[in-house]
């Protein structure tokens, strides 16, 4: 994942079309995910503050005033648009190769014997992007409730790790926000995030979504009730 995967995440998101990217919203979404990823304390790669700077210069350059019709080697988002274009071909034929051994592994030879046995079903994959989107909402209603923040003793990220999973179960699933108390204000929210991300990591808990921009939900790995 990098700059340009989030930006054609975004634009996927809302069903914008790359060749008119409306850069002033994209802009001002992909600004409000990098000040996400700081205010978490995730590593944030050179790479996405010059996308960001080169975003801006764009949306700038968008702003000055044209008294004629430009054409399309004109337009400021020209390379941008080539870049996204460039990079959705070889996201969609990486993803392609990667489904070639699944199929295969699906084909069994005609005369060996079945055996009955449970097949695991794979989780869909979620993005990075999905979960802090998600959180965005979480973050907002947490500084709403800052003047009516709880004052309690402060948790660090594994004692938030064994909360968060002691509230999920492997049988049933616990939606994302849920877990969050907004009334703790931006840092017990912020807190709460790094810790399921790290139940993610150890593998202690599962991430679900039905399709991109569905609802998140969690459960407990299976391994950590039996």
């Amino acid at each position: 994942e990098g700059p340009l995967d989030l930006l054609l995440y975004l634009i996927k998101r809302q069903n914008l079309e790359i060749l008119d990217i409306p850069i002033a919203e994209v802009t001002k979404q992909y600004m409000e995910y990098v000040e996400m990823m700081r205010t978490i304390k995730l590593d944030l790669a050179a790479e996405y503050l010059v996308m960001a700077a080169l975003l801006a210069e764009i949306k700038s350059r968008m702003l000055l005033p044209r008294h004629e019709e430009i054409d399309d080697e004109d337009d400021p988002r020209a390379e941008l648009v080539r870049r996204l274009q460039e990079y959705e071909r070889f996201k969609t034929a990486a993803e392609n190769i990667d489904e070639l051994p699944r199929q295969k592994r699906e084909h069994w030879a005609s005369n060996v014997e079945a055996i009955r046995e449970e097949k695991e079903i794979p989780l869909p994959d979620i993005e990075l992007h999905e979960i802090l989107l998600a959180f965005k909402d979480i973050l907002q209603r947490a500084d709403m409730s800052v003047s009516h923040e709880i004052q309690r003793e402060s948790l660090s990220v594994r004692e938030r790790m064994s909360n968060v999973l002691a509230s999920l179960k492997a049988d049933s699933f616990t939606e994302f926000s849920s877990l969050f108390t907004p009334e703790e204000g931006r840092m017990g929210v912020v807190v709460t995030l790094v810790a399921i991300l790290e139940l993610l990591k150890e593998k202690l808990a599962d991430i679900v979504q039905s399709e991109p921009y569905a609802p998140i939900y969690l459960q407990a790995a299976q391994q950590v009730e039996e």
